[in-house]
């Protein structure tokens, strides 16, 4: 077995989760081998040699459960190299992909310590049908249409050229 690479998300309506599997597949076939699962699930970081990291931003903020394991594991995460995806805006349009750039920035300046090796905003899903309470009762969400601004080659490119900073360091 070679270098252990987890790549975990937190996700509300599945899309992160979509992006975390494309992403471990590409790690994988770079020669790592990987481990996706939902951030929530209580783990060791102890096996694993890097993380890939996904979480959506809400308001401003790191999905919560992405901000609990950036707590709870940061004496691991200051030691192993670190990427972070965050599936961004559901519009095409260019002022909303530097909006959710900028708020990534400014929520990782939080995590003072962490120090990621890449960032990725991955562009996002929508879908108003998979809306629960209480944002099914905001009608001006209920009206947006569907939409899927995931570029999946550019994904795809991001977590090929991840490989070689993933690997653990030779001492």
């Amino acid at each position: 077995m070679g270098p252990l690479v987890l790549v975990t998300y937190a996700t509300r309506f599945g899309s992160t989760a979509e992006v975390a599997q494309a992403i471990a597949q590409e790690v994988n076939a770079r020669g790592l081998e990987v481990r996706c699962q939902p951030i929530q699930t209580d783990q060791e970081l102890d096996p694993y040699c890097a993380v890939v990291m996904g979480a959506a931003l809400y308001m401003g903020r790191l999905h919560k459960d992405a901000r609990r394991f950036l707590m709870k594991h940061r004496a691991a995460l200051s030691r192993i190299p670190v990427a972070v995806f965050v599936p961004g805006p559901v519009k095409a349009t260019e002022k909303d992909w530097i909006g959710a750039e900028q708020q990534l920035a400014k929520e990782l300046t939080k995590f003072s310590w962490f120090k990621p090796v890449a960032c990725k905003v991955v562009g996002g899903k929508f879908d108003p049908s998979t809306l629960r309470f209480p944002l099914k009762l905001i009608p001006a969400l209920r009206k947006m249409p569907a939409s899927d601004v995931r570029d999946w080659t550019a994904i795809r490119a991001w977590a090929k050229d991840l490989g070689p900073r993933l690997r653990p360091v030779a001492h």
